[in-house]
Parts: C-alpha cells; structure tokens; sequence
C-alpha cells in the first residue's frame, strides 16, 4: 500500500496533491472527513489545479477545476457546475491506519 502522508498533515478545509507512480491524486479534508480522487478533470482530462495544492474555491465549498471552473462537491465528487455537469471526479480507494494514508 502507497502511503500518502499523515491524516494530519491535511488542515481542515484544505486540499494536497500527491504523485504517486506518474498517477497525480489530491487528498481533501471537509468536517473531519477524508476524501481522495484522481487529479483529473472529467471535462477534458487535465490537472484541476494550476498552483500546487489549490484545488478548493474561494470560499472551501467545493473542487474547482482552475481551468474552466467547474465545481465538484467535496463529498462525492460530482460535478454541480460547468463544462461536466453531471460527471465526477474519480475517487480513489484509500485506509487510515496508524494516523497515515494509505491507498488500497
């Protein structure tokens, strides 16, 4: 198992990317919850982020895509605005264990 980083390291309402293996994933932290996806717009395929981990909108609601503004509900990944209404984020499959990360 790949191990991300420590649950702690991901403040609240905040958002990390990560390399692992050439594949670009993001871990985001909303009310204590974890989600992980695949740093991949499903609109047209390239990164959501154009600085290093800022994947939320101004005001840390939801994923938004820097390339066309395409919002993303945190927990589900689903697109609720833009070019890919009605697509999502793919989310990835990950474990806590011993505070750490870890993708299945």
């Amino acid at each position: 198992m790949t191990v991300l980083c420590k649950v702690s390291e991901i403040e609240e309402e905040s958002a990390r990317g990560f390399d692992i293996d050439g594949q670009s994933v993001f871990a985001v932290k909303k009310d204590g919850q974890l989600f992980v996806y695949i740093n991949s717009c499903p609109h047209i395929g390239i990164p959501l982020e154009f600085q290093p981990d800022e994947f939320l909108d101004m005001e840390k609601r939801f994923i938004q895509c820097a390339n066309h503004g395409a919002l993303f509900e945190i927990e589900t990944g689903d697109c609720i605005a833009g070019p890919c209404a009605g697509q999502a984020l793919k989310a990835v499959p990950f474990n806590i264990e011993d505070e750490h990360i870890r993708l299945i």
